[in-house]
């Protein structure tokens, strides 16, 4: 029930706040190193209509790209950038948001196999006190509690002055020292490894962990490491890097009166950790089959360990930076991967490795929040995966 007291608290706040300029815009020409294989896919009409019919329904726009036995489809439907008329097509970057974790999850495991950090080593023997002294629960938890969510650690998201403060400057590039001083003597969720709860924060403290032991920044190792081996061109860490002017632009229908408003504008924490990726469906597909599919970004037991889901509540299962997913279609029918959502953006990338199908899709309207697109996307995302699963 807090949650959606915040949550319903900060959508009237919003309403107060003056609407910035468009973080972004413009049109796009679609290119990509992938083989498309749209036109002959079975599924290609289903799929479409189901973009084309959600869109009808007041989701903006929507990109997709599905890979299976049968080749690769690509399709999309609504806007970019309805202002301006810009059609989204599946080569528009758009905001992934917490699929920036499973990014980062690859990226500690493979300072795990450089010997550079330890799944089981207590956090407080990275970090300095000043962290471990004003964080419960952080003098007791381990890396690989932070990275399955099983730490017990407050949620900076849900704080009520995080809200406030990305109202009051939405356009701010916060550091991870700003954003943990909402999480200083906030009470545990609960003691560490007795359960799991999806929480903000891990990934943050991950992001100071990860620079602590090795001395660097975490967004450059994340580039070294993770983005550029793979050539992900279209593929970047907001705020580090700057973004495209074709990046889709985000909206929110901020008044509850289905009349959705351009929120790209708010800075939702994002370059610390556990949001601020943005990509295309392309690129989210090359890294997925990369990690899952040819397994070439980790070791087979590193990857084992990264696809162990120790913790699970209701249809998630909790792996290290990693979500499984889907459950409630039947034994076997699980994704793994992970979802993202922020202020005005979704996204889902998930291997369902019983059929061998790599689902990926950005859309441009934020689906976490009381709206009534809520139920729109989630019946789109539930016929999403009925296709696949066909």
């Amino acid at each position: 029930m807090r949650v959606i007291y915040l949550f319903g608290l900060f959508l009237f706040l919003m309403v107060l706040a003056a609407c910035k300029k468009d973080l972004v815009s413009g049109s796009s020409v679609c290119t990509s190193l992938v083989a498309d294989s749209s036109a002959n896919h079975p599924k290609a009409a289903a799929l479409q209509m189901l973009l084309n019919e959600y869109v009808k329904q007041g989701l903006p726009g929507i990109a997709l790209l599905i890979h299976d036995s049968n080749g690769t489809f690509t399709g999309s439907a609504g806007k970019a950038d309805i202002a301006k008329g810009v059609n989204f097509e599946p080569c528009h970057v758009s905001k992934a948001a917490s699929i920036t974790k499973l990014f980062m999850g690859v990226l500690a495991l493979k300072l795990v196999e450089e010997g550079k950090l330890e799944l089981d080593k207590p956090i407080k023997e990275y970090l300095p006190s000043k962290y471990i002294s004003a964080i419960h629960n952080a003098d007791k938890a381990t890396v690989r509690q932070l990275m399955n969510h099983s730490a017990g650690i407050y949620d900076v998201i849900k704080d009520q002055g995080f809200y406030l403060a990305v109202l009051n400057n939405p356009n701010k590039h916060w550091t991870q020292d700003e954003l943990l001083e909402f999480v200083y003597n906030k009470p545990a969720q609960f003691a560490c490894g007795t359960k799991a709860q999806y929480s903000n924060t891990n990934t943050l403290l991950m992001s100071l962990v990860i620079e602590y032991a090795t001395g660097r920044k975490h967004y450059d190792l994340l580039h070294e490491k993770v983005i550029w081996p793979l050539g992900l061109t279209n593929t970047y860490y907001h705020y580090h890097d700057a973004l495209p002017s074709t990046t889709a632009q985000g909206y929110f229908d901020l008044y509850n009166n289905h009349s959705i408003v351009n929120v790209s504008n708010y800075i939702t924490g994002s370059g610390n950790g556990y949001g601020g990726l943005h990509s295309n469906v392309f690129d989210l597909y090359t890294f997925l089959d990369a990690l899952l599919v040819k397994k070439t970004l980790l070791q087979p037991a590193t990857l084992q360990q990264m696809k162990t889901f120790a913790f699970h509540d209701e249809n998630t299962g909790y792996g290290l930076g990693m979500l499984e997913k889907f459950g409630i279609k039947g034994p076997g029918n699980t994704g793994i991967g992970h979802t993202g959502r922020d202020l005005g953006y979704s996204a889902d990338l998930f291997y369902f490795e019983k059929n061998g199908t790599i689902m990926c899709f950005l859309i441009n309207y934020g689906t976490d929040g009381q709206s009534n697109l809520r139920e729109v996307f989630r019946n789109f995302e539930s016929s999403l995966v009925d296709i696949v699963l066909q």
